[in-house]
């Protein structure tokens, strides 16, 4: 089964290159297609404190799709694990999802903080974060995940 899906808007400003760590400060705006839709459909928006962006690694290498296991981030000292138990760039679909801090709300432009998708990026999809939509009970991950995120906010 194939899927056709059009971007809802771009990502405008942040970074203008892939970057694995430091993204807590970045600032970038989530600019929604005007020719899609008007600012009715952030209506209500600003009332959230944070985002969840889905977006597309448009700029991954398709040659370097992965789909069985590698080490993360090419580090030896990590485990080798399965591409859907990480959530590296070169995955199938390319698909990337991210939460953000919003902080304002201009027509259809979002400003946001900590997304990690680069200057150009399309995005597919924007739903505001609701507390009920974390995890239900303890939350684990193996010591590498751990190690791997510590910088990267």
């Amino acid at each position: 089964m194939a899927l056709e899906l059009t971007p809802v808007g771009v990502v405008v400003g942040g970074r203008s290159g892939p970057e694995d760590d430091d993204w807590a400060e970045v600032r970038a705006t989530v600019r929604l297609d005007s020719e899609q839709f008007s600012p009715a459909a952030v209506a209500g928006l600003e009332e959230f404190s944070h985002l969840e962006v889905v977006y597309v690694f448009d700029r991954a290498d398709p040659a370097k799709t992965q789909s069985g296991a590698r080490h993360p981030r090419g580090r030896a000292d990590w485990p080798q694990v399965g591409i859907f138990a990480q959530r590296g760039k070169d995955r199938p679909n390319h698909l990337g999802v991210s939460r953000c801090r919003l902080l304002h709300v201009a027509g259809l432009d979002l400003t946001v903080e900590a997304l990690d998708a680069i200057d150009g990026t399309p995005v597919l999809d924007v739903k505001p974060w609701m507390a009920e939509f974390g995890p239900i009970g303890q939350v684990h991950q193996p010591r590498w995940a751990s190690e791997l995120m510590a910088r990267y906010y």
